[in-house]
């Protein structure tokens, strides 16, 4: 059996959890990427063929010329809607396409959900090259949020306080993206969260979340992730009606969504895995073989009723981030410790020597350490202790 696996740049969860999973599966598997160096370099034994991924008829060629699909699939946020047309073409199971591209385009998301009755979030979308003073007729409240429509990654996520700082904001993201539309929304206020879904089309299984710490204001750098078994069940009621009514119900997805004073509100809908190597955390926190459950989804096998997840298992996941531009000078190599019961796994996601600008993205991040138990007390202590003994040092 052939799995097409839609990417752009190579990541963790591609490498470390898809391309594996696909082997244990006995699939082959063809990556369709508009990057083939990177990919071939990072997995010589597959095979990787240029493609022009952003557009599903390139998609769609590709593999009719190719050898026969029997599964389509991606888990980068930008491909899910060529992805779900190229499958739904040649017959084989797949997202909505419609829901998919509901999730990327923030602003297509905002009206849907506000038509449908689910949630209703003051937002209004800036067209690429837009004047942003345009804005000032809106009755924009403040504070509120300016955003890439299709961004990803907090990447040009920023607080605007006032009419005059959302202008600026605004004029700074299009001097970087000119192509880029924005939505400006109303800042919702809460905690924030993640809920982690796999689903069928017939079933659908929660699979805990994470409780995420946030860079401080006006950025949105995500620093921390801290594994939830389960949220209250008020809560995962909210966000799952929300999913139903943007169509979302098929294999992985990663909801980000604020609760205040007991009401859960989406903030944005990642239609795939959770990243950043929380996935690969996620997998050994629940022992279950996640990465082939998901792929199974889309070879059409139905989930198990009970996917046997262990509930017992804590965890969280620090981004050490650059604290200014600069080359990095002096950082820890990876590690893998056990101390107190607490398994320390430190990755490095810049070499020595690299010279960085700060992007107040997760692009800043500079390593990540994933720290696993079965006692949160004992986690954080264990990583307070790690990242104490530590250095990151940046010279300008």
């Amino acid at each position: 059996m052939r799995l097409y696996l839609l990417a752009l740049n190579p990541t963790d969860s591609v490498t470390e959890g898809f391309l594996p999973a696909a082997r244990r599966l006995g699939l082959d598997v063809t990556v369709l990427t508009d990057l083939p160096e990177p990919h071939r370099l990072r997995s010589p034994d597959v095979e990787v063929l240029a493609c022009d991924v952003r557009d599903h008829r390139a998609v769609i060629s590709t593999i009719a010329t190719h050898h026969r699909a029997d599964a389509v699939f991606t888990n980068s946020d930008h491909l899910q809607t060529q992805t779900a047309l190229a499958a739904a073409y040649f017959g084989l199971p797949a997202k909505d396409w419609r829901a998919a591209l509901r999730t990327k385009d923030k602003a297509e998301m905002r009206r849907h959900l506000a038509a449908t009755g689910a949630d209703t979030v003051w937002s209004a979308e800036l067209a690429a090259g837009q004047d942003p003073t345009d804005l000032l007729a809106a009755m924009v409240p403040f504070p509120c949020v300016v955003k890439p429509r299709e961004g990803v990654a907090s990447e040009d996520v920023v607080l605007a306080g006032t009419p005059d700082e959302l202008v600026l904001r605004c004029k700074e993201i299009q001097q970087r993206r000119p192509r880029a539309a924005l939505v400006v929304e109303e800042y919702l206020a809460g905690e924030l969260h993640t809920l982690e879904t796999l689903g069928d089309g017939r079933i659908r299984h929660v699979l805990g979340g994470f409780r995420t710490q946030l860079s401080p204001p006006p950025y949105f750098i995500e620093e921390r992730h801290t594994y939830v078994p389960a949220h209250p069940e008020p809560v995962v009621t909210q966000v799952l009606a929300q999913l139903d009514a943007l169509g979302v119900g098929f294999g992985a997805c990663h909801t980000e969504f604020v609760v205040h004073e007991g009401r859960a509100r989406i903030i944005e809908v990642n239609y795939r895995v959770i990243g950043d190597q929380c996935d690969l955390m996620l997998q050994q926190l629940l022992d279950v073989p996640l990465f082939e459950h998901i792929l199974r989804t889309h070879l059409g096998e139905p989930l198990p009723a009970d996917l046997g997840a262990r509930d017992d298992g804590r965890a969280r996941i620090d981004h050490l981030c650059a604290t200014s531009a600069g080359t990095l000078t002096e950082a820890p190599a990876a590690a893998d410790l056990t101390v107190d019961g607490v398994h320390l796994a430190y990755r490095p996601l810049r070499e020595v020597g690299e010279r960085h600008e700060l992007h107040h993205t997760n692009r800043d991040y500079v390593g990540v350490l994933r720290a696993t138990g079965t006692d949160q007390a004992a986690v954080d202590r264990a990583v307070e202790r790690f990242l104490a003994d530590q250095r990151w040092e940046f010279t300008p």
